[in-house]
């Protein structure tokens, strides 16, 4: 007779020793990878999403969100729990009012979630992802590739787009009046 585990819960998931993997939970079960130093192209494009947005939170009016990245680790509203590290994110102010100084996981689900692609993300991995992001509830989803300079835009309920480094990205309805040459994300 098989014995049912119970899901992992967001509280599991900080409480597993920093052995340097990547962890993360969809829908209460744990995803790992050995953590991998960044290549320079992620990080360039992470570092350039990352100011591009710095500059248009600037000119939006009072209050603000807040532009985080670097694996920010944000518990997506799912029962059981799934908890991600996001490459780069826009959380509304909205969301960063409820968040509280017992933890430094983001609670809710952020206006944008960035992911740039990396030589070890898999197709199931990716995916897998996309589907969380977007049943979740986010907005709008970039997902970026630096080798081949593009990004695939995902929205609930819509086929995605394209764009490619000879176009302009833009940020619709959810940041609006951001928009970018896609090149300069890359440049």
């Amino acid at each position: 007779m098989a014995t049912a585990t119970r899901p992992m819960t967001t509280a599991d998931l900080l409480a597993m020793p920093d052995d340097g993997k990547r962890r993360w939970l969809i829908k209460g079960e744990l995803r790992e990878q050995d953590m991998t130093v960044r290549n320079r192209f992620h990080s360039k494009t992470m570092a350039n999403i990352s100011g591009v947005l710095f500059i248009w939170r600037s000119t939006q009016p009072s209050p603000r969100g807040d532009v985080v990245c670097g694996e920010a680790g944000v518990r997506l509203p799912a029962d059981p729990d799934t908890t991600i590290g996001i490459d780069v994110a826009y959380i509304s102010h909205d969301v960063i009012v409820r968040q509280t100084d017992e933890t430094t996981i983001i609670e809710g689900v952020p206006t944008l979630v960035v992911e740039i692609l990396s030589p070890n993300d898999t197709t199931e991995e990716l995916d897998e992802m996309v589907e969380s992001y977007l049943e979740a509830g986010v907005p709008l989803l970039w997902l970026v590739d630096p080798t081949d300079r593009t990004v695939t835009i995902y929205r609930p309920g819509e086929e995605p787009t394209f764009v490619n480094a000879r176009q302009e990205l833009d940020g619709g309805n959810e940041l609006p009046g951001f928009r970018v040459p896609v090149r300069q994300i890359f440049d």
